[in-house]
């Protein structure tokens, strides 16, 4: 039985697993979009998010702890500078999964993850134009 045993083991050995979404993470950062297969992307998904949570923390802490995972120093820069800032507002829910079809190869379903775009994040809601608060009228008959 796999009860209390989360995540996906691809096939792979843990090192190489570790290895490989700490390789897919630099990327995704690095290009804001990467094509994978769908568990691979499901699974990188966990990581990023709590990578980018992170970022928006941005003590040393959270850095070296980034660090642990990003090898590249540029990559992770641009994390806390550029990438995080973006998503300060915003709870969670920084990636988005399309599903693009199946790989030539082996029929594999495939799956493009990217960070949502800044112009897609949350900003606070204004009324439309149409939906201006309504003054009251009062009415000057006599009852």
């Amino acid at each position: 039985m796999r009860h209390q045993k989360a995540g996906r083991k691809l096939g792979r050995t843990s090192s190489h697993r570790k290895a490989m979404f700490r390789n897919m993470l630099t990327s995704l950062f690095e290009h804001e979009k990467i094509e994978t297969t769908d568990a691979k992307a499901k699974e990188l998904r966990k990581i990023a998010e709590k990578i980018v949570t992170l970022g928006k923390k941005g003590d040393l802490h959270s850095r070296r702890q980034v660090l642990r995972v990003i090898s590249d120093k540029k990559i992770a820069k641009n994390l806390f500078d550029q990438i995080a800032p973006r998503y300060q507002s915003r709870n969670g829910g920084y990636t988005r999964i399309f599903k693009v079809g199946r790989r030539h190869g082996d029929n594999a379903p495939l799956s493009l993850i990217e960070l949502i775009p800044e112009e897609n994040v949350q900003k606070p809601k204004k009324r439309a134009s149409g939906q201006q608060k309504k003054k009251e009228t009062v009415s000057t008959a006599p009852k």
